[in-house]
């Protein structure tokens, strides 16, 4: 169950409305009010709203409030890279020595921890939740935090650090629903951290809670919660803690939450029940690609026709001014007669000006005009990273995963065509990245061997060429996955003087002479002539392949 999904719309919701009344006391703009409106009744379209305030020249703590709120819109839709996007550009914004900014900030901080928490990174998570704890003073918003941060640690499976936060949280005076929040979460790490830990007595005891509460998201987790620890010891009882999950999901309309139900009802029913759970699962999870494929998409097209509007809004400028200015000459010119010294004069002047004037908009049309042709681009890098996270669950135990990972596949193609524009956003140090990148396609039937991969290497390679190396080298291991049936893969990095080299070795099948080249190996050469490298092939093998990278570094 994705618990970070509502952890993410509770706590989005708490610092919207402290920021919904402080907005009304500075101003009383019509799109952010109508935005907040359709947000509060959860419709989609205060997206829309929101992004028009965004594209307004005067780009203050309004335009960050209304990126806060597209980046919850986003994430709640599965859109978590578009999330990433506008959480960073409200934060450009926002000032963290002010403390009317603080709410706002933390709120940032706090949606950037749970995205990392959905892509795997959970250093990375702590790391902005105990950043949003430095701009939140309310005890709700702390508490929401922390729970965040407990969960980072529970994915690290740094337990004890989990039952501190957990612990410390139930030693305060909270209500009801939060002490059963908590005491559940807290019998749940026990239990992950020993299995022998009896943690039922707990577990029941906020089930019972919740039921008293009608608390039907706690329910929700409750069943979770039980359906997994009776699993191994109680079959029969898990099975009835799942069937009462798949219940208060759908009633709850929950998607993410029936499919996990549905999962656990899968493994847990008899022979003849998981066929038919099997087929609901498919149905409900192919529907849900469908909807977030086209939000994401609806989101793209929004962007685009808000920068599509402002470009031809400055070209209408543009030739407006150009018919200004002919008027202005041609009265000149009727004039020259009577005063020539004094038109030539005029005309002179008012040429130059005209000249800086239009140099002026040709810069800005040029800018314009580039931010558009980026917004149209096929992203390649969320397509491999789409195919890094296929390439990860081929290798999790779980029901017909074959026909799972056929429709990722499809999912996969599809992204291609998805238009996106890629977040700044990554202190990781390169050598961790490139590592993290290739040993996700390792699998128990292919080895990943890297050699060579220090923090002394990349040290004097500039940031814009590492960005491209990580799409190449991505690219290379996408297309061994897909291609190869490689069993080894050895990657070795080395500096020659101011070369460095990137030695790819393969035991797969190797590249026939002929083959022709698909868009990502296209993409790939022209990134590497883009940063003066060479790449060459070694084709003609008994078995394999060989690729030589090469690039100079001052």
């Amino acid at each position: 169950m994705k618990n970070y999904l509502l952890l993410l719309i509770s706590l989005g919701i708490i610092a919207c409305k402290e920021t919904k009344t402080n907005y009304k006391k500075v101003k009383e703009d019509q799109d952010f009010v109508q935005a907040l409106s359709m947000f509060d009744n959860g419709k989609d379209s205060a997206y829309f709203y929101f992004n028009k305030v965004t594209s307004k020249q005067i780009r203050g703590l309004d335009a960050a409030k209304a990126y806060c709120y597209m980046s919850m819109i986003q994430a709640n839709k599965g859109d978590y890279y578009g999330s990433q996007e506008s959480s960073i550009n409200a934060l450009k914004l926002l000032k963290e020595k002010n403390k009317t900014h603080w709410s706002s900030v933390g709120s940032c901080y706090n949606q950037l921890g749970l995205n990392s928490i959905v892509f795997k990174q959970y250093n990375l998570a702590i790391a902005y939740f105990n950043s949003a704890l430095k701009f939140f003073n309310h005890r709700d918003e702390i508490t929401m935090v922390l729970n965040n941060k407990a969960l980072a640690y529970q994915k690290l499976k740094q337990y004890p650090e989990a039952l501190k936060i957990y612990n410390h949280i139930l030693a305060q005076k909270i209500n009801r629903n939060e002490y059963a929040r908590f005491l559940s979460n807290a019998a749940r790490t026990q239990w992950l951290a020993n299995s022998e830990y009896n943690a039922a007595a707990q577990m029941l005891k906020a089930l019972n809670i919740r039921k008293a509460e009608n608390n039907d998201w706690g329910l929700n987790a409750s069943y979770s919660h039980l359906a997994d620890y009776y699993t191994m010891s109680k079959p029969d009882s898990a099975l009835f803690f799942a069937e009462n999950m798949y219940e208060v999901a759908k009633k709850l309309k929950s998607a993410d939450d029936q499919l996990e139900a549905l999962d656990k009802l899968i493994k847990l029913s008899p022979a003849a029940a998981t066929k038919k759970y099997f087929d609901i699962y498919q149905s409900l999870n192919d529907s849900l690609q469908t909807a977030r494929n086209a939000a994401k998409n609806q989101f793209a097209v929004v962007r685009y026709e808000s920068e599509k509007s402002k470009a031809d809004n400055l070209i209408l400028q543009k030739d407006n001014t150009e018919k200004r200015y002919q008027i202005i000459k041609r009265e000149i010119l009727l004039a020259s007669g009577f005063l020539l010294f004094a038109a030539a004069s005029v005309i002179a002047f008012l040429w130059y000006k005209k000249r800086h004037q239009k140099m002026e908009l040709d810069k800005e049309s040029a800018i314009q005009e580039n931010k558009l042709k980026t917004s149209k681009k096929v992203h390649d890098v969320v397509a491999n990273g789409l195919y890094r996270v296929m390439s990860e669950m081929e290798n999790q135990p779980e029901i017909d995963r074959e026909s799972i990972i056929d429709k990722i596949e499809i999912l996969y193609e599809k992204s291609r065509d998805i238009s996106y524009d890629k977040p700044e956003l990554d202190e990781q140090p390169f050598q961790h990245k490139i590592s993290e990148i290739l040993t996700s396609f390792a699998t128990p039937q292919t080895k990943v061997i890297i050699v060579g991969n220090t923090n002394t290497l990349w040290v004097k390679v500039p940031t814009n060429v590492l960005y491209e190396l990580e799409q190449i080298l991505q690219e290379l291991m996408v297309n061994m996955k897909k291609h190869s049936g490689a069993t080894t893969v050895v990657l070795k990095f080395d500096q020659e003087v101011n070369q460095v080299n990137i030695f790819y070795t393969d035991d797969g099948i190797g590249m026939p002479e002929e083959k022709i080249f698909n868009n990502g190996w296209k993409n790939t050469v022209s990134r590497i002539e883009g940063i003066g490298g060479k790449l060459t092939f070694e084709t003609k093998l008994e078995k394999g392949l060989k690729v030589h990278i090469s690039f100079q570094v001052s």
